[in-house]
């Protein structure tokens, strides 16, 4: 059994008859049985190998396509539109998820030499996983049946799993993770401003003061960086975190609509429809629906963005059987 085998293996047997499970702080492992429709998401700072099946994700005009013995690495919080584009009961979408931790990159950039010229857009990218990379997520997921070994071995092997990155095709891409002065490191200060002052109004000039640019600068690397202005990106944001609260079932519309910065309701259905395909109120009730025996089942299971995702393709499943894909 070859390497990628493995991991297929271990995954489908790690996550059972659940979406997803976690391992680890940061370490996430999914199982999609069906086709799905393009939706809307959140890419976060990560990696992402895939063991099975086949995953589409486009942002604007650019457009990755990954399957089985390929990582896709998001630099940073980037608003996207993803789906499966080939799975079934037999070869399903099987994938390794794990987050990108910018002071693990940096304590290894002293040791990596050679490292790959980054891609032009600096945002998203797809690559072939070596072999080496594989083995060492491989031997992340044997953690899961040892408990002891994994409070002790989480931390290197996750060290290894970030020096083999480096290493690799997309080392350019993942050491701007860790470089205080990249413009990914600039404009994550932006994002993760607009992230935790989610319901706060965006103002350019301070973004820009926060990234240490001036606001053209700012303008031009940004839309460089995530392909979209800052107001462009914090509304996407906005409506996902709003769909999460959403399907979580704790508030009503017009709550939701004002934690994440909405002062007017109909406008926030209108975005939400134009973005989602639903009104709110019948969107969240259709994710509820389909998250609840799930959540039943799981080890684990959350609505964050990456569950969120995982529930829709029930959802579709559930709505639509003649889109599934075979």
């Amino acid at each position: 059994m070859d390497g990628r085998e493995e991991l297929r293996e271990r995954i489908l047997r790690y996550v059972g008859d659940t979406i997803r499970r976690d391992l680890t702080d940061g370490v996430s492992v999914g199982v999609v049985r069906y086709g799905t429709r393009p939706t809307a998401t959140m890419a976060r700072p990560s990696m992402t190998l895939v063991a099975g099946g086949v995953k589409r994700t486009t942002m604007g005009d650019l457009e990755f396509v990954y399957g089985p013995g390929q990582l896709f690495v998001a630099s940073l919080d980037l608003p996207a539109i993803g789906h499966v584009a080939a799975a079934s009961p037999d070869d399903p979408f099987v994938v390794f998820s794990f987050a990108l931790r910018p002071a693990v990159i940096a304590s290894l950039l002293l040791d990596t030499v050679d490292v790959a010229d980054p891609p032009p857009f600096t945002g998203m990218a797809v690559a072939t996983a070596s072999d080496e990379l594989i083995d060492a997520v491989v031997r992340m997921m044997r953690l899961a049946e040892d408990p002891a070994g994994i409070a002790a071995l989480r931390a290197p092997t996750e060290r290894e799993i970030v020096w083999r990155l480096l290493a690799g095709p997309l080392g350019g891409l993942v050491r701007l993770i860790g470089s205080a002065d990249s413009n990914v490191a600039h404009i994550s200060r932006a994002t993760t401003w607009m992230r935790d002052n989610l319901a706060d109004p965006v103002s350019v000039e301070m973004l820009a003061r926060l990234s240490g640019m001036s606001v053209s600068t700012f303008h031009r690397r940004f839309r460089a960086t995530t392909s979209m202005t800052p107001i462009q990106w914090q509304k996407a944001l906005r409506l996902r975190q709003a769909r999460i609260l959403l399907a979580a079932g704790d508030a009503t519309v017009a709550d939701v609509a004002s934690t994440v910065g909405y002062g007017s309701v109909s406008q926030f259905t209108r975005e939400y429809r134009r973005t989602f395909g639903r009104a709110p109120g019948q969107d969240a009730a259709r994710l509820r629906a389909s998250a609840a025996p799930a959540t039943t089942r799981a080890q684990g299971l959350r609505l964050d963005a990456f569950s969120l995702h995982l529930v829709e393709q029930q959802a579709v499943d559930a709505a639509e059987p003649s889109s599934r894909a075979g």
